[in-house]
């Protein structure tokens, strides 16, 4: 298995004014492998018809892209699909697709948004552009070896010229936003760190009140990261020494959440459970510590504020502030799933807590926080498998 993984970010403004965002974008993972489509596609204009536009293409390229058709298909469908414009005379919105395939190349496809900026060693630099023409439209097609810590960060027309009057600020073009991020590549931000910075930098140029909706999307190479997590104790009790050995043979940090799942986690490694005086936040679920486990915490009460920082990250973002500098269990988890993991497993039991009927916390809302935090997890582009027992 190849060493190296992508983490992916995005983030957008929308235009001063406007419910909706005319741009986004789709991220997908295409079946039995490791490949990835990232699309970011700008909808003519801003409001809701650019809302649309730019949903329907991006979730029409993403979907076909990841089952294995090609960009001629899918220029063609999104051609036969999307209304025309009466007063622009064009059908669709513009976009960018970066498919990440085996996590070995990036093959680039762009249609009329500024072009990928692509930092390697700390530095942009050029890489080679085909031009050619689908249905009359001009494509630019890429195909780039991957090196750890190369970054792209595509963009749509909002980032470049960014400025607080209706005028183009010629100071802060593609050139100067590569010489930007430059500055701020060695850092080792993640990927939705670096979009967010790139858009609060044309916030300020645009004072505020953006003339158009500006979305920024980074794709960060980096080496692959594993993390275990195991939540709940089985549903029959003699398959606590089967799940305890597969969740410890995993390689990786290993998270036990749940008292009565770190009871059976100690006593599986022959270890004591002490209670944790480094991380305990006044307020918060206390926390624990048994050698050999890397983080051992409360459980559905975590996990559910885990989920709701998740929910939060893949939409506005604007719990960053919070989970990224406590120390409560939930703030901890959130920095290790977010920030370090590019592939999780979960091993979830699916014992129901006898303490937890009298208050609604039942086995259907544990499987449920289990499958949305998947699917948030899925959404930033990590890798993850649900095994339980």
């Amino acid at each position: 298995m190849n060493d190296l993984s992508v983490d992916i970010g995005y983030k957008s403004i929308n235009h001063y004014g406007e419910y909706l965002c005319g741009d986004h974008v789709d991220v997908v993972q295409q079946e039995n492998n490791d490949s990835k489509v990232v699309v970011l596609a700008d909808g003519l204009k801003s409001g809701v018809k650019a809302s649309i536009l730019s949903t329907l293409t991006a979730k029409i390229i993403s979907t076909m892209m990841a089952h294995g058709l090609s960009l001629e298909e899918c220029v063609n469908t999104i051609a036969a699909t999307l209304p025309i414009s009466s007063e622009y005379g064009v059908a669709y919105s513009t976009f960018t697709i970066m498919h990440i395939i085996e996590n070995e190349t990036m093959s680039l496809i762009q249609y009329d948004n500024p072009l990928v900026i692509m930092i390697r060693d700390c530095k942009v630099v050029d890489y080679p552009k085909i031009e050619s023409i689908i249905d009359g439209k001009k494509i630019y097609q890429s195909k780039i070896p991957l090196r750890e810590n190369d970054i792209f960060i595509a963009m749509s027309d909002g980032c470049p010229g960014a400025n607080d009057t209706l005028s183009y600020n010629k100071n802060w073009t593609e050139k100067e936003i590569g010489n930007f991020m430059e500055t701020i590549s060695p850092i080792g931000y993640t990927a939705k760190t670096l979009a967010s910075i790139l858009i609060e930098e044309c916030n300020k140029l645009y004072d505020g009140k953006p003339i158009d909706d500006t979305t920024a999307c980074i794709v960060r190479v980096i080496k692959r990261s594993q993390v275990n997590l195991i939540f709940g104790p089985p549903a029959n009790r003699d398959d606590c020494d089967r799940m305890m050995s597969l969740f410890f043979s995993k390689e990786g940090k290993h998270i036990v959440c749940g008292g009565t799942t770190a009871s059976i986690a100690a006593e599986y490694l022959g270890k004591s459970i002490r209670t944790s005086s480094k991380y305990n936040v006044k307020g918060a679920p206390p926390m624990s510590e048994i050698d050999g486990v890397d983080l051992v915490t409360e459980g559905v009460v975590t996990i559910d504020k885990v989920l709701k920082y998740a929910k939060d990250y893949v939409s506005r973002d604007e719990s960053y502030t919070e989970w990224s500098v406590q120390h409560d269990a939930s703030a901890l988890i959130s920095r290790i799933l977010f920030e370090e993991a590019t592939d999780i497993n979960f091993f979830v039991g699916r014992a129901v807590n006898p303490a937890h009927q009298d208050v609604s916390i039942n086995f259907n809302v544990k499987m449920s926080l289990v499958e949305e935090l998947s699917q948030c997890l899925r959404k930033m582009g990590k890798s993850v498998k649900v095994s339980y027992f």
